[in-house]
């Protein structure tokens, strides 16, 4: 069994400023993937200007936060949305932010690049093709300010590296947001980046990652614990999070078929 290193989730505090490791992450986040955007902006051809970046990351911010706890609240947190709406929409209420769904986020983050494409006279794929290479290293900054929250953690194990984490009972665990940054923040970031580092059509690039999440997100969840609040969706095994990432897979495979399988534009013969 691994000891689980006790971190104060306060990183700074000054006064009445407090800071919080898991913002720390989120910043880290949102400025890594800032600067993988502009490292592909940058290459011949890639269509983009790296002036443009900040204003596409704006939105995103804006997309993931906004999306993040609706999300939360919408597919885990249900009962507290309506009968407490004014305390669970309120940020500066004791719910307001407190917990932030990565399903939700992706739905803002699609909203998001539809609005800049819209902006920018681009199409939707344009802009979700170029962006999604850079969002697995963020997704993985997200999971150790998990870790280090000492929340999401795994079922009960007793595996060698089980650990205990606090608020969960004396039994060891899966660290299931180590597993989770490694899959995310590691695999899924080379895979979508090796993958898009050569022309590809368009859709296949957001198609490798949205099928290549959905995947895994479906299995890990065997080995996470489920949500205190929802416990089984259905069938004593099913949880909230895998079904909420099937459909991510059904549609990563439309994606990439549709990519490969586009049927050339026809035009008159000369």
């Amino acid at each position: 069994m691994l000891q689980y290193p006790d971190i104060d989730p306060v990183a700074l505090s000054v006064g009445p400023l407090t800071v919080h490791w898991y913002g720390i992450t989120y910043l880290v986040a949102f400025s890594v993937g800032w600067w993988l955007a502009k490292h592909r902006a940058s290459k011949a051809g890639s269509g983009w200007n790296p002036d443009e970046i900040g204003d596409a990351v704006f939105y995103i911010v804006i997309g993931v936060i906004a999306g993040g706890k609706l999300g939360s609240l919408l597919f885990y947190q249900t009962e507290l949305l309506f009968t407490q709406p004014l305390q669970a929409l309120n940020p500066f209420s004791p719910y307001g932010f407190r917990g932030m769904s990565f399903h939700g986020g992706f739905l803002g983050v699609l909203a998001a690049f539809w609005l800049y494409a819209r902006h920018t006279n681009r199409s939707f794929f344009q802009v979700a093709d170029f962006f999604a290479p850079a969002f697995p290293i963020g997704l993985g900054a997200g999971r150790i300010g998990n870790f280090i929250n000492g929340e999401l953690y795994g079922r009960i194990t007793d595996v060698p590296w089980g650990m205990v984490f606090p608020h969960a009972g004396p039994e060891p665990r899966h660290p299931n947001q180590l597993y989770q940054f490694f899959c995310e923040g590691v695999i899924l970031f080379i895979v979508v980046w090796v993958f898009s580092s050569k022309p590809r059509p368009a859709r296949a690039v957001s198609g490798v990652f949205v099928i290549s999440y959905g995947i895994y997100r479906f299995f890990i969840e065997f080995v996470r614990q489920p949500d205190a609040d929802l416990g089984f969706v259905a069938f004593n095994w099913l949880t909230m999070g895998q079904v909420l990432s099937f459909p991510m897979i059904l549609v990563g495979l439309y994606l990439l078929y549709s990519a490969y399988n586009a049927k050339p534009a026809s035009g008159l013969k000369k």
